[in-house]
């Protein structure tokens, strides 16, 4: 053992951590029985995945009035009338005139409870997807008592007294950090939650009560945000906070389509430390929906040389039209911003063992930390109108926008915490405290917690459980806070920046370097607690998260 280095030793023993978890080291018996609990638990989460894709794909909202879609994105209108056409076989509907069909699928959903000017329909959909899963054949509520069930078994079997505890051993966190962390942001944010509350109560009948308040909407920033200017800032960025070059390598490397880009990073020292390919536009035609960022190959040592990481950075931004070049919403440069942060961590490590370089062999509670802190520079006034310029007109982003982008950042920042809060301390208490075989029911307890963190109370048929994939069909059992966990560390890490003065070039330059030679470097070749204090000097606090959402 002692032969091995720390990060050897570390992928060793997630190795043993990873078999002993699947099962292996337990008795014949007790085996036979753990893999026929997650043969079942398999088959239940198909089974609720189902029933949800089921119950979204038998709901619709057509509309063929034109007041029914006034103040509708033309983005919204345009994914309707598409979709009324591929249900119908006369393809007659335009985003103009419609009709118009609407669904509980996320993209059509959300900005439509937005954007939506009707308060009947925005009441139609709300209840239906609330409910989505939850009666009838597909109703999931007893699939979700016996996952619990099953799920606190297989943990028992191995040692844990809670599914939860099982969880949390391969991530960052421990359930106590977990607990903690729930209670310090739920008292930081109830009395905003509350104001926000009363806000929307008081301007019910308001048009767009956050471009009222902030005069602003997508349409005015996006002229400012070409994606060639946005890739110059972030490039001059990195290359100030982390000492490196990104230039162009287009022409050096195959491509998978005609839009995407292949770019060459060099190290301080000038020699060549890694690649990305970049594929920014959306299509629909070929390409799944969302942003992500995955290994192409990772730093390692093949034959005796050293191998260099390469990644894929992929996003669905605004492409160009015609002679218009891709004009970015502020959200497709955040999005752009934070796949950069992930690929800087894939190519920045220094560690040449492929199970843990890069991202690999990160707990999952800390690897969304690099991304999310180059969100923050976003936010940065000489980063952001150092990158805003009218494509036209070539002029600055206008002060005025500026500030009212930043004041943005945090509208209704309490009720959207408590949102987050709610999820995940229910996913906690499901998988931790709630006992599948005692008295009160899921259903009953889901309330009982969003007494704690919902100003407004949830509608007596409110059972998004039911549709809660998250937890019930997907890898976040115990483990939805990580979302906030992520926050909290980039939050923290972006103020070691703020402590020495953002606009000291020499200062945060040596903090950049800091930032890139612990958090960047050291990929999953160490435990990211002792990664983060090695950054910061201490273990991470609630303290920047709240003062960052307005909330201290």
């Amino acid at each position: 053992w002692s032969q091995f280095d720390e990060t050897q030793q570390r992928i060793v023993s997630k190795r043993i951590q990873d078999a002993e978890l699947a099962g292996i080291a337990l008795p014949a018996s007790e085996q036979e029985r753990f893999n026929k609990i997650s043969e079942r638990l398999s088959q239940l989460s198909t089974e609720f995945s189902n029933h949800v894709l089921d119950a979204t794909r038998d709901w619709e909202l057509v509309l063929d009035h034109p007041d029914d879609v006034e103040g509708l994105p033309s983005s919204l209108t345009l994914l309707a009338a598409q979709s009324f056409n591929n249900q119908e076989e006369d393809q007659s509907a335009d985003p103009e005139s419609g009709p118009w069909r609407f669904t509980l699928d996320g993209p059509s959903a959300m900005p439509f409870l937005q954007h939506c000017r009707v308060p009947h329909l925005r009441e139609k959909l709300y209840r239906a997807f609330v409910t989505r899963a939850s009666d009838g054949e597909l109703d999931n509520s007893p699939l979700i008592n016996e996952i619990l069930e099953l799920r606190r078994e297989r943990a028992n079997l191995l040692g844990f007294d809670t599914f939860a505890e099982m969880s949390v051993a391969t991530k960052m966190a421990s359930v106590t950090d977990v607990e903690s962390m729930f209670d310090l942001l739920r008292q930081a944010s109830w009395d905003a939650g509350q104001a926000d509350l009363a806000d929307l109560q008081e301007l019910a009948r308001a048009e767009r009560l956050r471009e009222q308040r902030f005069d602003l909407t997508d349409e005015q920033l996006r002229p400012y945000f070409p994606l060639e200017r946005v890739l110059d800032g972030l490039f001059d960025l990195a290359g100030r906070l982390f000492g490196i070059t990104v230039e162009p390598a287009d022409g050096q490397a195959p491509t998978w389509h005609e839009d995407v880009r292949f770019f060459r990073v060099l190290a301080e020292s000038g020699e060549p430390a890694a690649f990305f390919y970049l594929d920014p536009f959306s299509r629909p035609e070929d390409k799944r929906g969302g942003a992500w960022m995955d290994e192409c190959l990772s730093r390692r040592i093949v034959a005796g040389q050293l191998q260099l990481p390469v990644a894929h950075l992929v996003c669905n931004g605004t492409p160009p039209v015609g002679d218009r070049p891709s004009l970015m919403t502020f959200r497709e440069v955040e999005t752009l911003f934070h796949e950069f942060g992930h690929g800087l961590q894939h190519m920045l490590t220094t560690v040449d063992h492929a199970d843990a370089s890069g991202i690999n062999g990160v707990e999952w509670d800390a690897v969304e930390l690099p991304s999310q802190f180059m969100e923050n520079w976003c936010y940065h006034r000489e980063t952001l109108m150092g990158i805003a310029r009218h494509f036209e007109t070539k002029e600055p982003l206008p002060e005025t926008l500026f500030e009212n982008l930043r004041r943005a950042r945090n509208y209704r920042a309490g009720s959207l915490m408590l949102r987050q809060l709610n999820f995940g301390m229910l996913d906690m208490y499901l998988h931790h405290q709630y006992d599948p075989a005692g008295d009160e029911t899921v259903l009953a307890a889901q309330p009982r917690i969003a007494a704690s963190t919902s100003p407004l109370e949830p509608l007596p048929e409110n059972r998004f459980l039911c549709g809660f994939q998250h937890i019930f069909a997907g890898g976040y059992a115990a483990g939805y806070y990580s979302y906030k966990w992520a926050e909290l560390l980039s939050a923290d890490a972006f103020s070691a920046f703020e402590e020495v003065g953002l606009d000291n070039e020499e200062a945060v330059a040596t903090t950049g370097r800091r930032f890139r030679d612990t958090v960047l470097a050291s990929g999953g070749g160490r435990h990211p607690m002792d990664v983060f204090r090695d950054f910061r000097g201490r273990e991470p606090g609630t303290a920047a998260l709240l003062r960052h959402t307005g909330l201290a």
